[in-house]
């Protein structure tokens, strides 16, 4: 079984998301980084973009296929890993670390309520 670390939430299409504060650091889980294989190019959301939950709004590529990733919760992206640019494999040695893809100011806190805990994304990714 992946690596699903209990303090974060989880989305059905392998997003996670850290919350401190109303920010949240967003990335794909370690199944998910699995399923794509070696990933070659990250395609990161600009800082001060609007997203809703549900969006797709990064595009990573492996050597098997290119993937979108949505959006776990509506806010701002205030943040992006630039480390991504260069060496987007960081999503694959360390999905939950150095791989994190951006952060978000979050706009709706009741979002939260619909993500996946820990245990029902390992039953999900099961």
């Amino acid at each position: 079984m992946s690596n699903v670390p209990a303090d974060l939430k989880y989305t059905e299409q392998h997003e996670w998301l850290k919350l401190d504060g109303d920010i949240a650091t967003i990335g794909i889980t370690d199944y998910a980084q699995g399923a794509l294989g070696d990933l070659v190019f990250v395609e990161l959301p600009a800082k001060g973009k609007k997203v809703n939950a549900g969006d797709a709004f990064v595009v990573v590529e492996s050597v098997k296929a290119a993937s979108e990733v949505y959006a776990p919760i509506s806010g701002e992206v205030i943040e992006v890993n630039e480390a991504l640019s260069k060496t987007p494999e960081l999503i694959n040695s360390a999905p939950y670390d150095g791989g994190w893809i951006c952060k978000i100011l979050s706009s709706d806190k009741a979002e939260l309520a619909k993500l996946l805990d820990a245990a029902n994304y390992q039953q999900l990714a099961a």
